[in-house]
C-alpha cells in the first residue's frame, strides 16, 4: 500500500513536472535563442520571491543577449513571450509596425466589468474603442488647457512650501519623506485641476484622496498568484479577469465623481465657474456633444485623475532624490531657475528651462516609472535576427521591450548609472528618441497621454522647492539606486527621505 502511495505521488510529481515544462522548446523550435527558464516562474523568479525587482531578471537577459541578438524567447511561468532587444526592432513594435502591435497586454488581463476604473483607462482598451477614447480624451491635455490651469499648479507649491517649512520646524530626525511629500503635490493639484476640489492633502489630518491612492500599485498576494496562475494557464484571463484597483477605491472615487459632477452642473446653472476652463468642465462639454451617460464620463475623468497621482509623484520624488545627492548639479538648476524667473512665476519661461527638463528626463531613465512594456501582437508579423534567421510572431503572442535596460546600457548612454543630466541638452533628447533609446513615455501612438500635464506639474513642483531651499539627502535614504521589489513601479527601496534647508 505505501509502495502504491510513494509510486501515485511520484507519478503526479512527475505529470507536474511535465505540464510545467512542456511548453519550453516552444523558442527553441522556432530557432529562437533565450535563457533557460525555470520550472514554475519561467524567465522571472523575481516576481514571485520578490527577493529583487523584476527589472533585474529582465536586465540580465538584455546583458546576456543584446551582442548576439536582436530578440530573445523567454517565458513568463510557462507562457512563451518575446523579449525585443534591439532599438530599431523597438521602435518598429512602438511606431513603424504599430498596427502589428496595437494592443497592450494588459488588455487580457482586465476588463470593464472586472475593473471599472482600469477597464476604462485608454492604456487597456483595445481596437477602435481606444483609438475613439484617446480621440476624446487627447484635446483635454492641449498645452493651452494646462497653462490655463496652471495657476492651480503654482497655488499649490505655495501650500506645499508652507508645508516643508513646518516639517522642517518639527525637526523629524529621518528627514522629510519625499514620496509622501510628491503624493501629497499631485494629489492636491490633479484634484483641483480635474475637478475643481480641494484634497487637503497638506493638512495634518489624514487625507481620504491621499490614503486612497497610496497603496493602489503594491503588489498584493492576489495580485501576484493572478499572474503566476495565468502565466501557467492562459485561459484563464478568458475566464477571470485581474482586479487591479480595489473595490473600496473604485467606489470613493467613482462616488467623488459623480459629487463633483453633479455640484459643477448646478454651478453651471447658477452662472457660477462657467469660465472655469478645467477638465471637467472639458468632460461636460464632451458629453454634452456625445451624449455620454454618467458612467461613461466618470470613466473618461477618472484617466485624468489616476493617471496623474501615483506616477508623476514617482518622477518628483526621485528627481528630488538625485538633485539631493549632486549638490553641484542642484546649484546648476537653481542658477538658471533664479536667473530666468522673477518672483511672478512665467509658464512659457517654466517651460522653456532646458536644464530643469534635462533633470527631469535624467531622472526619468534612471527610474522610468515602468521597467518594461508588454505588447501584444495584434496582427502577425516577421523579425529578421541577428544570425539572419526569420521569425514570424504569431497574433496573440506578448511582446517584451526592455524600457529600464536599453536606458540603462552602457553601450547607449555613457555612465549610465550616474545622473548626468548634461546628456539630454542641446539637442540630446531628440537624438536618443530618434534612435528609439529613450522610452521613459512610450513613443509612437500610444504615447502617454498626461506626458505634457506631468510634466508641467513636476516642473511646477521643482522651481519651487529649488529655489527656497537647498535639497539634502537622510541618512536613512539607502546610497545605491536597488529598486523596491514589492512595488509594480520602480521606485528606491527602502523610501526617499530628504531633508531642506531654507535659502531665503
Amino acid at each position: 500500500m505505501l509502495a502504491f502511495a510513494l509510486g501515485l505521488a511520484c507519478a503526479i510529481l512527475l505529470l507536474l513536472y511535465l505540464f510545467l515544462v512542456w511548453p519550453f522548446n516552444y523558442w527553441k523550435q522556432r530557432g529562437v535563442n533565450g535563457p533557460k527558464p525555470r520550472p514554475f516562474v519561467g524567465n522571472y523568479p523575481s516576481g514571485f520571491t520578490q527577493k529583487r525587482s523584476i527589472a533585474c531578471d529582465i536586465h540580465d537577459i538584455y546583458e546576456t543577449y543584446k551582442k548576439s541578438d536582436d530578440f530573445v524567447g523567454i517565458y513568463n511561468c510557462r507562457t512563451p513571450q518575446l523579449l525585443v532587444i534591439n532599438p530599431k526592432l523597438i521602435r518598429r513594435v512602438l511606431v513603424t509596425d504599430f498596427k502589428h502591435f496595437h494592443d497592450n497586454d494588459a488588455s487580457t488581463m482586465a476588463d470593464k466589468n472586472t475593473d471599472f476604473i482600469l477597464g476604462n483607462n485608454p492604456f487597456v482598451l483595445t481596437g477602435e474603442e481606444w483609438k475613439e477614447r484617446r480621440a476624446e480624451i487627447t484635446p483635454g491635455f492641449t498645452t493651452n488647457r494646462i497653462k490655463t490651469v496652471f495657476p492651480v499648479t503654482n497655488k499649490v507649491c505655495q501650500t506645499m512650501i508652507d508645508f516643508i517649512r513646518q516639517q522642517m520646524k518639527i525637526g523629524n530626525k529621518d528627514g522629510i519623506d519625499g514620496k509622501d511629500l510628491s503624493l501629497r503635490y499631485t494629489c492636491e493639484v490633479v484634484t483641483d485641476c480635474v475637478l475643481g476640489l480641494s484634497a487637503d492633502a497638506f493638512a495634518n489630518r489624514p487625507c481620504p484622496i491621499l490614503d486612497m491612492t497610496k497603496n493602489i500599485f503594491d503588489q498584493s498576494f492576489v495580485f501576484i498568484a493572478y499572474i503566476l496562475l495565468t502565466g501557467m494557464l492562459p485561459w484563464i484571463k478568458k475566464v477571470k479577469k485581474l482586479r487591479f484597483i480595489p473595490k473600496p477605491v473604485e467606489e470613493f472615487f467613482v462616488n467623488l465623481m459623480e459629487n463633483s459632477l453633479s455640484m459643477r452642473k448646478e454651478q453651471k446653472q447658477k452662472g457660477v465657474n462657467e469660465n472655469r476652463v478645467d477638465f471637467i468642465n472639458y468632460m461636460l462639454h464632451l458629453q454634452e456633444k456625445k451624449n455620454l451617460q454618467i458612467p461613461e464620463l466618470t470613466a473618461h475623468t477618472m484617466t485624468f485623475l489616476l493617471d496623474g497621482f501615483e506616477t508623476t509623484a514617482n518622477v518628483l520624488s526621485h528627481c528630488l532624490l538625485l538633485l539631493g545627492r549632486d549638490p553641484n548639479r542642484q546649484q546648476i538648476l537653481r542658477n538658471e531657475i533664479l536667473a530666468k524667473l522673477d518672483s511672478t512665476d512665467d509658464f512659457d519661461t517654466i517651460m522653456d528651462l532646458p536644464y530643469l527638463d534635462a533633470c527631469i528626463h535624467e531622472t526619468l531613465r534612471l527610474f522610468p516609472p515602468g521597467a518594461f512594456s508588454t505588447k501584444l501582437c495584434t496582427e502577425s508579423i516577421e523579425f529578421e535576427n541577428r544570425n539572419g534567421k526569420t521569425l514570424k510572431i504569431n497574433e496573440g503572442t506578448t511582446v517584451v521591450l526592455p524600457i529600464h535596460a536599453l536606458m540603462a546600457d552602457e553601450e547607449h548612454y555613457e555612465n549610465a548609472s550616474s545622473f548626468e543630466p548634461e546628456r539630454f541638452l542641446d539637442g540630446g533628447l531628440k537624438k536618443y528618441r530618434d534612435q528609439g533609446l529613450y522610452l521613459a513615455f512610450g513613443d509612437g501612438p500610444r504615447i502617454c497621454l498626461g506626458m505634457r500635464f506631468a510634466l508641467t506639474q513636476i516642473k511646477g513642483a521643482l522651481v519651487e522647492i529649488v529655489r527656497n531651499f537647498e535639497i539634502r539627502v537622510n541618512s536613512k535614504t539607502r546610497t545605491d539606486n536597488r529598486f523596491d521589489p514589492t512595488y509594480s513601479l520602480m521606485r528606491l527601496d527602502g523610501g526617499i527621505w530628504l531633508e531642506f534647508d531654507s535659502i531665503n
